[in-house]
């Protein structure tokens, strides 16, 4: 019992990498999709690009190379902020590609009504499509929460204490190695459930709003 109140004890930390990496990777993701659908072909290039390389790296290596990369020669900051920062790059280039999906799941027929109603792009953005894109990509977005929730697990490699972190110290100190992780399994599997099950209520629900 005393593994488990040491993991425990970490899980708010587990939850604001989580939680941070998803808010900044929300924020940043739309200057990317702004790039990724620009009428200027150099920012679409280079909007895919940036895309492309932060969805193709692992997660792990590209914390491994803003901390122990940039983090030795150019940038001084600690694990915490550094696992935020690298998850929430990647997270920018998932979330962007969610809501370019979102935005073209919306029928040709709504920007069509949109122009003949004389909206501008932004008022047609705020409030035709991009409520619609909403609704399709928020299933997603929770499906991203959920992965991003595991792979929060990759940043106690870089020493920050959370939730994998205190397992593997408690592993090493304990006479039953596995026990920790087990425990450290049930405590994620517990924390996720949640978010699955309302991922799965929200998109058929979304599904069924479509079909009536």
């Amino acid at each position: 019992m005393d593994v488990l109140v040491k993991i425990l004890a970490v899980v708010p930390v587990t939850l604001l990498v989580t939680l941070g990496s998803f808010v900044g990777g929300s924020i940043l993701a739309l200057p990317l999709l702004a790039a990724r659908r620009s009428r200027f072909l150099i920012l679409r290039i280079v909007g895919k690009a940036i895309v492309d390389v932060l969805r193709g790296v692992p997660p792990v290596v590209f914390v491994f190379i803003l901390f122990f990369g940039l983090g030795a020669d150019i940038i001084r900051w600690e694990p915490l902020p550094a696992a935020i920062v690298g998850l929430g790059l990647i997270s920018a280039g998932h979330l962007c590609e969610i809501y370019r999906g979102g935005i073209l799941a919306v029928h040709r027929g709504q920007y069509e009504a949109s122009s003949a109603l004389g909206l501008t792009g932004p008022i047609m953005l705020t409030h035709v499509v991009g409520p619609q894109a909403f609704k399709v990509a928020f299933p997603s977005m929770i499906t991203w929460l959920i992965s991003l929730l595991k792979d929060s697990s990759i940043v106690s490699t870089i020493g920050v204490v959370e939730i994998m972190f205190v397992a593997n110290q408690s592993a090493r100190s304990s006479s039953d190695g596995l026990l920790p992780f087990v425990i450290a399994a049930a405590v994620y599997i517990v924390m996720g459930t949640p978010l699955a099950a309302f991922s799965r209520w929200l998109e058929k629900k979304l599904h069924t709003g479509r079909k009536a």
